[in-house]
C-alpha cells in the first residue's frame, strides 16, 4: 500500500489524495477523472475498499461510525466531486443487523457485573459454567467431525466432541469449589465434584448428531440449590441456561429471583473486550406468531392430537423452523418472540426428551421470558426427578399455542402407554 501511494504515472503526476478516493467509496456517482489520475484513483479505490472490507469484518461499524466517516469524506472531497448520500433509515432487519453490529461497549454489562449481586456460591458456579461454554465454543469450531469422533489438525482421532465437551463442564465444576454433585446426560449418575452449595445437571452438547452437517448446537444446563439431582422439581432450581453455537456463540440464562432471561454474548472480535461475554438481549415476552419446531414427527402416525394439531399448523399457513437441535429450536422462540415447540410421545415413537438434563433448565428460561411451557397437563415446572433419567413429553411457546397442545395432544406418561397396535389408544386425560 506505501508503494501504491508513492507510485507517480510516467509523467511525474503523484496519484490523487486518500481522502478523494475514501469519498469516491461513499459516492455512486461523481465527476468523471480524466487523463492520467485515471489509473491511480481505480487503485486506491480498489485498496480502500479491501480495507474497508477487512475493518468491516473485523469491527461492523455502527451508523454513528458510518456518518463519522461520510462526513470526513464531505469535508476533504475536492471540489466538482459529487457525493451520493446513503439513506441511514434502515428496515427492521436492517436495524436488528445493525444491533448486532454495534461496538462492545455499547453492549452492556459482562456476566461478572450482572452476577455481583447474587449468592457468591452461586455466582462462582455460574461463572465456572460461562467459562466452560467458552472453552467448548472453540472446540467445536475447530473440530472436524464425523457422526462418532473427531479430528484435530494432523488428522488424529480425538474423542467425539460431545465427550469432549463432558470432560471441559465436569473439570470447571470440579474446579470451582462451589458444586456438590454434577450429572450429565451422557453418564446419568450423580458425580460428587468436592464443592458445597450447589448441584448442576447437563446436557454437554445437544443436538451432536447434526454437527457434522454444521448445524448450530449447544449445552443446556440447570442448577439446584443442596447436594441431590433426585426429588427435585423445576421450582428448586436457583438458575438455568442455554448456549449456542453458531455464527455468533451466545448464552441464554434465567433465574429463578431475577425477572426475564437474559443474553449474553461471546465477545470475538479482537477489541479490548475480547473473550468476554456481554449482556445483548433481555426476553421478556413469547407472543403468538405463527411459527412452529415440531419434534418427533413420527408420532403423529399413532398420535391423534398431535396429527390434527400438525394439520392445523399446516391449514393455517405456519412457518415451519425446525433443526432437529433443541437448543437452537428453542432459542428461536425467544429471538423472535414468538412460536412453538413440541416434542410428543406415542406408544410407536416414545418421548425421548429427559427431564433432569433438558426439560426442567428449558422450562424456566421460557417462563420467565413471558412463555408457557406444559407436558400436557401442566407446567413442566411441576414435574419432580424421581430418578435421573426420567423422560418426558413438552410443549414449549406462547400461552395460547400451548393451551392448544394441551387441549388436543394431552398427557400420556412416556412407557405407560397401550401397544401401537391398538387403534383404540389414544394420550390420557389430563
Amino acid at each position: 500500500f506505501s508503494q501504491l501511494l508513492g507510485e507517480r504515472d510516467s509523467e511525474g503526476t503523484p496519484p490523487l489524495s486518500v481522502s478523494l478516493s475514501l469519498s469516491s467509496l461513499f459516492s455512486t456517482r461523481a465527476t468523471p477523472c480524466r487523463g492520467k489520475n485515471m489509473n491511480a484513483m481505480f487503485r486506491l479505490a480498489i485498496v480502500a475498499a479491501l480495507l474497508a472490507s477487512a475493518s468491516a469484518f473485523m469491527a461492523p461499524a455502527s451508523v454513528n461510525t458510518i456518518r463519522a466517516a461520510r462526513n470526513v469524506a464531505i469535508s476533504s472531497h475536492p471540489p466538482g466531486l459529487k457525493l451520493a448520500a446513503p439513506s441511514l433509515r434502515a428496515s427492521p432487519a436492517a436495524a436488528g443487523a445493525l444491533r448486532m453490529g454495534q461496538t462492545p461497549s455499547t453492549m452492556g454489562e459482562t456476566i461478572e457485573e450482572f452476577v455481583a449481586n447474587d449468592d457468591p456460591k452461586l455466582q462462582k458456579v455460574i461463572l465456572c459454567l460461562f467459562s466452560a461454554v467458552k472453552e467448548i465454543a472453540y472446540k467445536v469450531r475447530t473440530a472436524s467431525c464425523e457422526k462418532s469422533s473427531c479430528f484435530n489438525e494432523f488428522g488424529d482421532e480425538q474423542l467425539a466432541i460431545d465427550i469432549l465437551a463432558d470432560n471441559v463442564l465436569f473439570a470447571n465444576l470440579k474446579a470451582c469449589g462451589a458444586c456438590e454433585v454434577a450429572s450429565s446426560e451422557e453418564t446419568p449418575t450423580e458425580d460428587p465434584q468436592g464443592g458445597s452449595g450447589y448441584s448442576v445437571a447437563f446436557d454437554p452438547l445437544d443436538g451432536s448428531s447434526i454437527i457434522d452437517v454444521n448445524f448450530s448446537v449447544g449445552t443446556i444446563a440447570g442448577i439446584w440449590p443442596g447436594g441431590t439431582l433426585v426429588g427435585v422439581n423445576g421450582h428448586d432450581m436457583a438458575a438455568s441456561l442455554i448456549s449456542v453455537y453458531g455464527p455468533r456463540t451466545t448464552i441464554t440464562i434465567a433465574w429463578k429471583d431475577k425477572d426475564y432471561a437474559h443474553e449474553f454474548l461471546l465477545i470475538d472480535d479482537f477489541s479490548g473486550n475480547h473473550g468476554k461475554w456481554l449482556r445483548t438481549n433481555e426476553f421478556t415476552a413469547i407472543n403468538e406468531g405463527r411459527m412452529v419446531a415440531p419434534g418427533n414427527l413420527r408420532s403423529t402416525q399413532d398420535n391423534p392430537g398431535y396429527m390434527r394439531l400438525w394439520n392445523y399448523w399446516m391449514e393455517n399457513k405456519y412457518q415451519l423452523r425446525y433443526t432437529g437441535g433443541m437448543v437452537p429450536d428453542v432459542n428461536q422462540l425467544l429471538i423472535k418472540g414468538k412460536g412453538i415447540f413440541v416434542n410428543p410421545t406415542s406408544p410407536a415413537a416414545p418421548a425421548k426428551l429427559r427431564v433432569l438434563y433438558e426439560v426442567l433448565p428449558m422450562a424456566l428460561l421460557i417462563e420467565k421470558a413471558g412463555g408457557r411451557s406444559s407436558d400436557g397437563r401442566g407446567s413442566a415446572l411441576d414435574l419432580k426427578t424421581l430418578t435421573t433419567e426420567d423422560r418426558t413429553q413438552v410443549a414449549f411457546g406462547s400461552a395460547k399455542e400451548v393451551g392448544r397442545f394441551d387441549e388436543w395432544v394431552g398427557w400420556a406418561e412416556p412407557f405407560k402407554v397401550s401397544s401401537k397396535d391398538d387403534p383404540s389408544w389414544k394420550p390420557a386425560g389430563k
